[in-house]
């Protein structure tokens, strides 16, 4: 059989190692050093945003958000449906009730016109959400002017979960830094890795400052160990810190493979009746993390799970949208808000969409295998 072909593997740039080795020789193993400070400078940089403080997850980045937005046991927090759980899990470490928000056809992001509803009901009934979380799927960003308008409106602080989407734009800025907060994942599939790993990011340097403070387990300045507050272990560790580093320098070409990796999908797919690869919105620039389309059950009679299948017996990774968060058994019952009420856009994508081999280090010939195998199925 011949070498599987991964979804989204780490692909090393090959300066890595020079800042783990320097790590090593200043015996900076512990978390914090050179390369955990220098992570958070070089990535604050990147996306023009004023801080950042380097975390052990994403997931702890927006579990850190949310604590320094004062969420607590009772509040909500409006959230995107289509998206993995690691958005909406922090929300009940707090105690917090998720509102799930459903998508929009032209982003496959959070729906301004869902959201627009959900504010209007949640004033009305006089509790306001702590905060919105909005995902960014799959490197493409949502609709932020309609969402930052809405949301400043309600005076209702914005994360912008920007797992996905490093390096993307929306009208010239670059993705996660729209809210009160951003947060970036490093995770291994993702479009740079620390092998794991998250960013904080904020153009308030105080409040940075202080998801340090917590993410350190909240130690007071006292000779002796004294806590007054909660305190999490949630700072990325040196060596990790380092690797991330060796990845930001290679960032744009990442973006730049992963965009071809896209166009090539499109090109060989364009005369394909019944498939439609995930759009693009007008000035926006994804960086393209995963190439993602659509199979219109009309057209075409094979479904996304039997391609799946039929990949998976050639040895190539595939796999589903994501479930939305409204459908999991864990939020069950749940309030949910659709982009129209005869129109579940999410539910949609979940049930048509599909996932492709989107690896950086994918050969043209291994892509190429997978498209033809993509047509003879089709």
């Amino acid at each position: 059989m011949s070498k599987r072909i991964l979804l989204s593997s780490p692909h090393m740039g090959g300066t890595e190692q020079k800042y783990i080795q320097e790590a090593f020789d200043k015996n900076w193993i512990a978390p914090l050093g050179v390369n955990v400070d220098g992570f958070e400078q070089e990535l604050a940089a990147y996306v023009g945003i004023n801080a950042a403080s380097a975390t052990s997850s994403g997931t702890g980045a927006i579990h850190l958000a949310l604590d320094l937005l004062n969420v607590k046991v009772g509040d909500t927090v409006f959230c995107s449906t289509l998206t993995f759980i690691a958005s909406a899990n922090p929300i009940l470490y707090l105690g917090a009730k998720p509102v799930f928000i459903d998508s929009e056809p032209t982003t496959w992001n959070m729906s301004p016109q869902a959201l627009a509803k959900a504010l209007e009901e949640a004033a009305a009934g006089g509790q306001l959400p702590k905060a919105v979380i909005v995902v960014n799927l799959y490197g493409q960003s949502a609709r932020m002017d309609e969402i930052m308008e809405l949301c400043n409106q309600y005076e209702v602080p914005v994360i912008e979960d920007a797992a996905e989407s490093l390096g993307s734009t929306y009208k010239g800025q670059k993705s996660g830094t729209f809210g009160q907060f951003g947060i970036y994942s490093f995770n291994g599939n993702k479009i740079i890795t620390t092998s794991g790993g998250g960013m904080l990011v904020s153009d308030n340097e105080k409040l940075i400052s202080r998801s340090r403070f917590l993410a350190t387990q909240a130690r007071d300045a006292a000779k002796h160990y004294q806590h007054s507050v909660v305190g999490y272990n949630y700072r990325m560790s040196n060596i990790v810190a380092g690797i991330g580093r060796g990845q930001l320098e290679v960032l744009d070409e990442r973006i730049a493979q992963k965009r071809a990796i896209f166009e090539r999908y499109a090109a060989a797919f364009k005369e394909i009746d019944g498939i439609d690869m995930m759009p693009e919105l007008e000035e926006t620039f994804s960086n393209r993390w995963l190439s993602t389309m659509i199979l219109n059950p009309e057209k075409i009679s094979i479904t996304p799970y039997a391609l799946i299948d039929q990949l998976d017996e050639e040895n190539i990774e595939s796999r589903p949208v994501w479930k939305p968060l409204h459908m999991q058994p864990l939020f069950e019952g749940c309030r949910f808000y659709p982009h129209a009420a005869d129109d579940i856009v999410s539910e949609r994508l979940f049930a048509t969409g599909i996932c492709l081999p989107s690896d950086s280090k994918m050969t043209v010939e291994e892509q190429q295998r997978v498209i033809d195998l993509i047509v003879r199925a089709l």
